[in-house]
């Protein structure tokens, strides 16, 4: 669905809840990581681009002090008072209620308002739908306040959000993707300094497939705090501030200090923020073949030292390995694993075929229809009306 449709109709939706046309519309896409897993909370390097899959508000303040968000991707309906304002039910509601609350802080007259809320970004996959949800929030709320923020401050506030409503410790990755991106651009970002350079990706025969492989581990978040914490760990081994600090050589050396599975978890940060450099160069040079080898160096990486792959995603990039002749270039896991998403560069004009190709395949070794759909680097949020 085009972004002009989405935002038809949600706005007719709105006029449908409210009995009135809503006054802004906005939007936030979600995004997917190249290459850089597991680099940001380690103040290493990401390279994400936002996807042409958004979050849209369609709202307009009201004279209450309440707010009222009814989401057409699940169905159900949120309200809560601006007073005392904590967190709730439906579990969505927190990512927009740690937006609001951050917004209250900095505006003395904070109006009540209310929207509907539509979504093409997929849940659970490791595509940031919690940033989209926060940043297309904020940039409503811009609207709504009168207040623009500056773009890094709307990426803290929102990244604070999700900390302190949803409960979850994210870096800056999602919601700067979300805020910063550009159209036809990689963002190489630097997670110690929240300074990006982008990457161009304007002028190339190459798309990318997200192949969501409609899997998701509950062990997920508790094997992430796990992964953190080894991180930490290694680095206090190291005597250094992070493992962005350190080398292969500054490991080896120190490799029989070392927890072995905590040496594992060091190696994979350290070779991964050295992919994800040599990555922008090659994207930057056209050089789509090195791209690809990088990738696959990083999913083999995150599924033997990481340990944060599963069958599902080691089969997906089995399967892109096989269709390399016919316009794959390469493929990896993206987001913090155990399910998800994968992420591959493909030639342009071999897309359909090879989502195909990749649904045929992957349901015939799984047993599970993938979601697939391809995009190209798009733009960051912004207000449509």
């Amino acid at each position: 669905m085009s972004l002009d449709l989405m935002a038809e109709r949600t706005a007719e939706l709105y006029a449908k809840c409210f009995g009135h046309s809503p006054r802004w519309i906005a939007a936030a896409p979600g995004r997917v990581n190249l290459i850089g897993e597991h680099t940001d909370y380690n103040q290493g390097f990401v390279l994400p681009m936002a996807i042409e899959r958004y979050t849209v508000f369609a709202g307009d303040k009201n004279t209450r002090r309440e707010v009222v968000l009814h989401s057409m991707t699940t169905g159900d309906t949120a309200s809560f008072n601006l007073k005392g304002l904590t967190r709730g039910n439906p579990s969505w509601s927190n990512y927009i209620r740690g937006v609001t609350a951050n917004f209250m802080g900095l505006e003395r007259k904070f109006p009540g308002y209310q929207a509907v809320i539509d979504s093409t970004v997929p849940s659970s996959g490791g595509l940031s739908s919690s940033a989209a949800l926060e940043v297309g929030a904020a940039t409503l709320l811009e609207a709504i306040t009168h207040r623009k923020l500056e773009p890094l401050e709307k990426v803290l506030l929102c990244q604070k959000a999700e900390h302190e409503f949803a409960g979850v410790p994210c870096g800056i990755m999602d919601q700067y993707t979300s805020v910063m991106a550009q159209k036809d651009h990689a963002l190489l970002l630097d997670c110690r300094t929240n300074t990006s350079t982008p990457v161009s990706m304007s002028g190339s025969d190459v798309e990318v497939l997200v192949i969501n492989t409609t899997v998701r581990r509950r062990v997920g978040e508790v094997e992430y705090a796990k992964r953190r914490a080894q991180c930490e760990e290694a680095a206090t081994v190291l005597g250094l501030p992070a493992l962005r600090d350190a080398s292969v050589a500054d490991l080896s050396a120190a490799q029989a200090s070392f927890d072995p599975v905590v040496f594992r978890r060091a190696r994979h940060v350290v070779t991964e923020i050295e992919r994800t450099l040599q990555a922008a160069r090659a994207i930057a040079a056209g050089d789509w073949a090195a791209l690809g080898q990088l990738m696959y160096a990083s999913h083999d990486s995150l599924r033997a030292d990481f340990e944060v792959s599963c069958l599902e995603l080691d089969a997906v990039v089995e399967i892109a390995r096989q269709l390399a002749g016919d316009g794959v270039l390469g493929c990896r896991m993206t987001g913090a694993g155990f399910g998800g998403c994968a992420v591959c560069v493909v030639k342009s004009e071999a897309t359909a075929f090879l989502t195909r190709r990749f649904q045929e395949l992957y349901e015939y070794r799984t047993g599970i229809q993938p979601e697939i759909f391809h995009t190209r680097a798009a733009a960051g949020a912004r207000l449509l009306a």
